[in-house]
């Protein structure tokens, strides 16, 4: 492997470790927390909400920082800093102390998307197939959180989630400034292939430019919080959903003749697991049409598929409700890509991080305010009025998107003289 690939593959084992972190205590609080400590999960999810509030909060800092001194130097920072707050986060008898070590955790994490993302559009072509790649990774790291807390949860106590990892992310982060060392040193980032200065913008780029940034930060927010929803909420959905369904394969996996207890833990993040992983196929797809046909097609056929298996999904068990999940986990997960896709096709590479900062304070925002909204419905109507609500929220995402134009605007291929509502 040579080291053009090594560097891909570092930024995507980041992604992977950045959503792995922030969604690890997601299943500690949906399997055992809320008995280990006699708290509600809707009470406990209040404590989350800091950390993602950091998560959405620091990206601007970081983004900023990223330009003004070295991308890969934050990527090392990165890697290292979240290892050793998960670590200290396992230490955590109290719900304001875990409260405490999620938030520590939401800063560093804050770090990757606004730097992670701006290395991969400015260094490599095929942008929309590299970030589509990169976001697999990172719904590999949602997935594995549910399974590796599931399993922990039943071999070796939850704090382990946070040891195992930690340990893992410090090892690469060393790795990682062992590779890029000399661009750390110099505090210099390498451009993509053929990148220039950009030719000065006209007014009627600047016109659709900004009715399209309008557009993808609407977006970004409204999907966000159908995010949030299923990537947190999916293994308590599970935990009420499936508990026939795991009982009998955790039966069969042990070879008993009557359903047990023992394992469940472990079939439920695996399930949880299986969804996240099989669904980040979506982004591949998305990614490919994405480069071929552009975004307002794409994001429109994301969308129907969320209205439909999100409409379906209440008062859905085992079985049948194990495949609706399927189906609007691939609508969630085929959405993440295409804003980032526009970013990336549209921001000047001088400033691409601190947009991309931008765009990521707007969304982790808004996951961070999703929590009490999950917790405030979970409580007072459980899970099927928020599928109904998520379903709305994919109808505004279609309503939207229905009108970005055919073409990003960029200063090539906006003229002065093109018309500044071309279609």
């Amino acid at each position: 492997m040579n080291r053009d690939r090594t560097y891909f593959l570092f930024l995507n084992i980041g992604h992977f470790m950045d959503h792995l972190f922030t969604l690890i205590f997601a299943t500690v609080a949906a399997l055992v927390l809320y008995r280990e400590w006699g708290i509600g999960y809707a009470a406990l999810l209040i404590y989350a909400t800091p950390g993602f509030f950091a998560f959405g909060l620091f990206s601007l800092p970081a983004g900023w920082i990223a330009d003004k001194w070295s991308r890969d130097g934050m990527m090392t920072v990165f890697f290292i800093g979240i290892g050793l707050t998960a670590i200290a986060t396992s230490f955590s008898q109290t719900p304001l102390q875990i409260g405490i070590g999620l938030f520590v955790t939401g800063m560093f994490a804050a770090i990757y998307h606004p730097v992670g993302l701006a290395i991969v559009t400015m260094k490599w072509k095929n942008t929309g197939m590299r970030i589509a790649m990169n976001g697999v990774w990172g719904n590999l790291g949602v997935a594995s959180a549910a399974l590796l807390t599931g399993y922990m949860i039943d071999h070796g106590g939850w704090r382990m989630a946070f040891v195992v990892p930690g340990i893992f992310s410090i090892v690469m982060g060393f790795a990682y400034m062992a590779l890029r060392w000399h661009s750390i040193r110099a505090g210099e980032d390498e451009p993509k292939a053929g990148a220039g200065a950009a030719p000065a913008a006209s007014a009627n780029y600047r016109a659709l430019l900004i009715r399209v940034s309008a557009i993808v930060f609407l977006t970004t927010a409204v999907s966000s919080i159908i995010f949030q929803s299923t990537t947190f909420a999916l293994p308590k959905i599970f935990d009420e959903r499936l508990q026939g369904l795991a009982a009998n394969l955790a039966a069969w996996l042990d070879g008993v003749g009557s359903a047990g207890q023992g394992d469940v833990a472990t079939v439920i993040g695996s399930l949880a697991f299986v969804v996240f992983a099989v669904a980040s196929i979506a982004q591949l797809i998305v990614g490919s049409m994405l480069d071929r046909h552009g975004p307002r097609t794409v994001f429109m056929t994301v969308a129907v598929i969320q209205i439909i298996f999100f409409t379906a999904m209440p008062g859905l068990t085992d079985g049948i409700a194990l495949a609706v999940a399927f189906g609007f986990m691939l609508g969630a997960f085929g959405q993440i890509p295409i804003n980032d896709f526009m970013i990336g096709k549209t921001a000047s590479g001088a400033y691409r991080a601190r947009i991309y900062g931008v765009r990521y304070v707007v969304s982790f925002t808004v996951l961070a305010v999703s929590l009490p909204l999950i917790a405030f419905v979970y409580q007072n109507w459980g899970f099927d009025t928020l599928f109904r609500i998520l379903a709305g929220t994919a109808v505004i995402i279609l309503a939207a998107v229905a009108v970005l134009p055919k073409q990003l605007p960029t200063p090539e291929t906006m003229p002065e003289s093109a018309p500044a509502a071309a279609e």
